[in-house]
C-alpha cells in the first residue's frame, strides 16, 4: 500500500526515465533510443516500452496540473509517488532509477553518488562517494555532511510525519538520539559516518542487501543545515538538481526555473530541457482531463489516469484511444483469507474460496480490463522485479468442481459460513464483496458482508487481529502498492508474520515460518538476481498456501500529451516519467 500517491493509497492508490543507458545522457534520444522516431505517431501503448517523440530540444514551459495538493515538496516529508517522480528535477538523491522506459526504468543507477553503494560487514554497512563539483543553487558545495543531515532530519516524524520510516527502522542509531532539533549534540556516527566531504557510510542494525533502494529515497537529497527551517523548509527547498523554485504558493501554484549552479558535467542522467515548469494545483479533475486532451496542459501530475467522466470518451474515440497508454501499476487489489478463523485454518477450505471465485466479476467490480486491471494470479504484480507468473488457480468465472473437491477435503462438503469485511465508503470494494458473495454461494459458502469506514479499517477492524477473531471475519478487501518495485518494496510489509501487531496491520492473513525464513534470506542477499528469486518464492508460497485471493493488478488509463517530448511510462512509478520530458 505504500508510496502514498494519488496513484497509490498509502497512508490511507512508481524510476525514472528516458531511453538512455544507465550512465548516458546524450543524444541517443534523437534516434529514439530503440523507440519511435521524432515524427512518432500516436498508437495505443506507444509509450509503454519506448520513448515517444524523442528530442534533445531545449526551451519552453512544461505545464503540469493536479486536482489537489500533495503532502509536501520537502524531501523529508513526502510519500506520494507523483512527488517522488517530480522531486528529481530539483533534488538529487544518492541513487535513483535508470532513465529508461518500461522495466529498465526500475534499474538503480548512481545520481549524487559516483556509484551504487558498496556493502561490507555482511550487508550491514553501505558506503557511497559523492561526485566531484556538485553544488546547491546558491553555489555552495554539497558535502556528505549535507546528505547525513538530510537523512537525520527526515527521522523526526513529529516534524515530518509523511515520509517513510525505513531509515528509522534500519539505521543503528544511538538510543539517546531523538531528532536533529531536540538532540542536536548527540553523536550519530554509529549510524552515519562522514569521514571526508565526499564519503558517507551507513551502518544498519541488521543486514539488508537492497540498501540502494533506501539510498534512492528523497530523504537522501542533501539539505544545508544552515538553510533548514523545519516545517517551513517546504516553502523553498534548496535545489541540488537542474531546477529551483521561483514561486511556491501552497495549494495553488509552483513555478521552477533553471538552477544556474547545476553542472551537467556532474549529472549524466538529466537532460534539463524546459526553461520553466508551471504546476497548477486544485484544478477540477474533469477540467484537467479535458485540458490534457485538448493540449492546453502537458501533464496530469497525479499520474493515475483519467476520471470516469473522460474514460468512456477516450476509449471509444479511435483518435483519442491512439493516445492512451494503459500501464499496469505496482499495486494489487486482493482479499486476505484469514487462517485464524475456522474453518479457514484448513488450507483446503481456503483453496475452495479461490477456486469458486468468479474472477471476471471481481475484475469488473474494480473497473474492468482497462481502468481496473489485469486479473491477478499472484500477490506480486508484474512490474515488480523478480515477478514470475503463477498458474495455480483459474482466472475465469471459477472452477466449481475443484472448489467442491477442496471443500470435501477440508471436511466441509456442504460449504460453510464466514464474514467478509470491506470499506463501506468505497463503492468498488462493496461491489467486490457482493460479487464474491454471489460466486461462493454456488458451492454452499455463505458470506455475511460487513462494511467498515476507511479511516479506521486497519486500526480498529480488519487490521486488528482480536477484532477479526472475535467477529469471525474470514475475508476482507485490501490493496497494496510498492514503495519501490522490488520484492522488499512490495512484499515485506504484507507477507512477514513478524510485522503483525495489536492493530494497524496490513498483513492480515499470511503467517508462515517458511515464508519468514525466505524473507530473511532475501533481506541478507546482496546479489540482486538471487534476491529477486527469493521474493518470487515468497509469492509462490503465499499462493500455494491460499493465504490470499488476488483480484487485479491495477491499471490506469493515461492520455499521452500533445506538445511534449520524451514521453514514456517509467517502470519505477508506472506513470509518465517527469525527469527528462521536454516541450516540442
Amino acid at each position: 500500500m505504500k508510496k502514498k500517491s494519488a496513484l497509490a493509497f498509502t497512508a490511507v492508490g512508481a524510476a525514472l526515465a528516458l531511453g538512455l543507458s544507465a550512465c548516458g545522457g546524450g543524444g541517443a534520444q534523437s534516434s529514439g533510443g530503440g523507440g519511435e522516431s521524432a515524427a512518432a505517431k500516436h498508437t495505443m501503448n506507444a509509450a509503454l516500452e519506448n520513448v515517444f517523440n524523442p528530442s534533445d530540444k531545449k526551451g519552453g514551459t512544461l505545464k503540469m496540473a493536479i486536482s489537489e495538493d500533495w503532502d509536501s515538496i520537502d524531501p523529508a516529508d513526502t510519500y506520494y509517488a507523483l512527488s517522488w517522480n517530480l522531486i528529481r528535477i530539483y533534488g538529487r538523491p544518492l541513487v535513483t532509477y535508470n532513465p529508461a522506459p518500461g522495466a529498465k526504468g526500475r534499474e538503480l543507477v548512481p545520481d549524487l553518488a559516483e556509484s551504487l553503494g558498496t556493502p561490507s560487514d555482511g550487508g550491514k554497512t553501505w558506503t557511497y562517494k559523492l561526485r566531484e563539483g556538485v553544488k546547491f543553487e546558491d553555489g555552495t558545495p554539497i558535502t556528505s555532511k549535507d546528505v547525513k543531515y538530510a537523512v537525520l532530519r527526515s527521522l523526526d516524524k513529529e516534524t515530518f510525519p509523511n515520509g517513510p520510516t525505513y531509515f528509522n527502522d534500519w539505521l543503528d542509531l544511538p538510543k539517546e538520539f531523538k531528532s536533529v532539533y531536540k538532540t542536536p549534540d548527540v553523536n550519530t556516527d554509529q549510524a552515519i559516518e562522514t569521514p571526508d566531504d565526499r564519503t558517507i557510510v551507513f551502518h544498519l542494525k541488521k543486514p539488508y542487501g537492497g540498501f540502494d533502494n533506501f539510498a534512492a529515497l528523497p530523504a537522501t537529497i542533501p539539505v544545508p543545515k544552515d538553510k533548514d527551517t523545519g516545517t517551513k523548509y517546504r516553502e523553498h527547498p534548496v535545489a541540488s538538481g537542474p531546477y529551483m523554485f521561483e514561486t511556491v504558493q501552497t495549494g495553488k501554484q509552483y513555478t521552477l526555473v533553471r538552477n544556474p549552479n547545476w553542472d551537467p558535467a556532474t549529472d549524466p542522467i538529466r537532460k534539463a530541457l524546459p526553461d520553466r515548469y508551471e504546476i497548477y494545483l486544485g484544478v477540477n479533475s474533469d477540467d484537467l482531463d479535458n485540458r490534457i486532451i485538448s493540449g492546453d496542459l502537458h501533464v496530469d501530475l497525479a499520474g493515475t489516469g483519467v476520471q470516469p467522466a473522460a474514460l468512456g470518451r477516450v476509449l471509444s474515440d479511435p483518435q483519442l484511444k491512439e493516445r492512451v497508454d494503459n500501464p499496469t501499476g505496482a499495486r494489487t487489489w486482493f482479499i486476505p483469507i484469514v487462517p485464524d478463523v475456522k474453518p479457514l485454518d484448513n488450507v483446503e477450505c481456503r483453496k475452495a474460496i479461490i477456486y469458486a471465485a468468479d474472477r471476471v466479476s471481481l475484475q469488473q467490480a474494480y473497473g474492468g480490463e482497462f481502468a481496473g486491471g489485469e486479473i491477478a494470479t499472484g500477490l506480486m504484480p508484474p512490474s515488480i522485479d523478480g515477478w514470475k507468473k503463477i498458474d495455480l488457480y483459474p482466472t475465469g468465472t471459477g472452477d466449481l468442481d475443484k472448489a467442491k473437491e477442496a471443500l470435501a477435503k477440508c471436511g466441509q462438503p456442504n460449504g460453510f459460513e464466514t464474514t467478509m469485511a470491506y470499506r463501506s465508503d468505497r463503492p468498488k470494494e462493496k461491489a467486490t464483496a457482493e460479487s464474491l458473495q454471489q460466486s461462493l454461494a454456488r458451492v454452499g459458502i455463505k458470506l455475511n458482508l460487513k462494511g467498515y469506514p476507511t479511516s479506521d479499517y486497519f486500526t480498529l477492524y480488519f487490521g486488528k487481529p482480536s477484532f477479526v477473531k472475535e467477529n469471525g471475519i474470514g475475508l476482507g478487501t485490501h490493496g497494496w502498492a510498492a514503495d519501490w518495485n522490488d520484492g522488499f518494496g512490495f512484499m515485506s510489509q504484507i507477507t512477514d508474520s513478524r510485522t503483525i501487531r495489536e492493530s494497524g496491520n496490513y498483513n492480515i492473513s499470511i503467517k508462515s515460518d517458511e515464508i519468514d525464513k525466505l524473507i530473511d534470506q532475501a533481506n541478507e542477499e546482496t546479489d540482486k538476481a538471487k534476491r529477486d528469486e527469493l521474493w518470487a518464492q515468497v509469492d509462490l508460497k503465499v499462493m500455494e498456501e491460499a493465504f490470499v485471493l488476488p483480484i487485479v493488478w491495477s491499471k490506469s488509463v493515461l492520455v499521452r500529451p500533445i506538445g511534449a517530448t520524451n514521453v514514456f511510462v517509467t517502470g519505477a512509478f508506472d506513470m509518465y516519467d517527469y525527469l527528462n520530458m521536454g516541450v516540442a
